[in-house]
């Protein structure tokens, strides 16, 4: 009997912790691929980020790992870049070399990026189900989502907060782009111009995607202000919708571009 009880206080502090949690936790430093990582750069660049937890040998952690990520893969196509995702093992003795493995083996690396040490972060968010997802976003930092269970519905709830989201920070990115960045002749034939006003020295990145957020064209790639007005030749393209991706200091706007000669 007093096993029972203690596993259902164990059970009941667990999920007390991750509901009384609501911003993220920062992490930063490099990946298991030996690429930086800021979580918190991220949130306040606009997008999505998803932290998988799972535990070695767990035969149930990959599949909802592989759901998550045709969803976020799925909104990418929009939102290029947008939905980031970290695959972390439940605890410290978890080495890098594993969680590699544990990406790649499952099909994974489209949307995470295999990390090491989990066990601070599964303390932090109440982790006690395999696996535990959480979704985090807003430069609040704030928990949009979480679970200690997943279950196949709780991948519409993610999709649903993700793009809540997004859409909120298109609108505003929207407004203030309207009076900054412009996009002409849109529907293009043979060139398109762009026109930007920035207030200050700014690093300042265009580029021509398509549709899922492969980059075809570096317009532009250097330190700007003032007014610019930049020309690309889009006779080359085919017909069809494309992206221009502008990022002014780490900050991204998406716009689309329609083709017909």
């Amino acid at each position: 009997m007093k096993k029972i009880i203690s596993f259902s206080i164990l059970l009941l502090l667990a999920v007390s912790t991750i509901q009384a949690q609501t911003t993220a936790m920062q992490f930063s430093g490099l990946d298991c691929n030996g690429n930086n990582v800021d979580l918190f750069a991220d949130l306040d660049a606009g997008k999505a980020v998803i932290l998988h937890f799972y535990m070695a040998n767990c035969t149930s952690c990959p599949p909802p790992a592989q759901k998550i990520q045709a969803m976020a893969n799925h909104i990418n196509a929009t939102h290029p870049g947008m939905v980031k995702g970290y695959a972390f093992p439940f605890t410290n003795g978890t080495t890098c070399s594993y969680s590699t493995n544990w990406v790649n083996s499952n099909n994974l690396s489209t949307l995470y990026a295999p990390m090491d040490s989990g066990a601070t972060q599964v303390a932090y968010y109440g982790g006690f189900g395999m696996p535990t997802v959480v979704v985090l976003g807003g430069v609040d930092h704030r928990i949009l989502f979480s679970t200690l269970s997943f279950s196949t519905s709780d991948t519409t709830l993610m999709r649903d907060s993700i793009l809540s989201l997004l859409t909120a920070t298109s609108l505003n990115e929207t407004q203030e782009a309207k009076h900054s960045f412009q996009i002409y002749p849109n529907p293009a034939n043979e060139k398109v111009n762009l026109s930007l006003n920035l207030k200050e020295l700014s690093t300042v990145k265009i580029e021509l995607t398509d549709l899922s957020g492969k980059v075809i064209q570096v317009i532009l790639n250097e330190q700007k202000s003032g007014v610019i007005n930049q020309e690309f030749n889009s006779s080359v393209l085919a017909n069809g919708v494309y992206l221009i991706r502008l990022t002014v200091n780490g900050t991204t706007t998406t716009e689309k571009l329609n083709i017909a000669h």
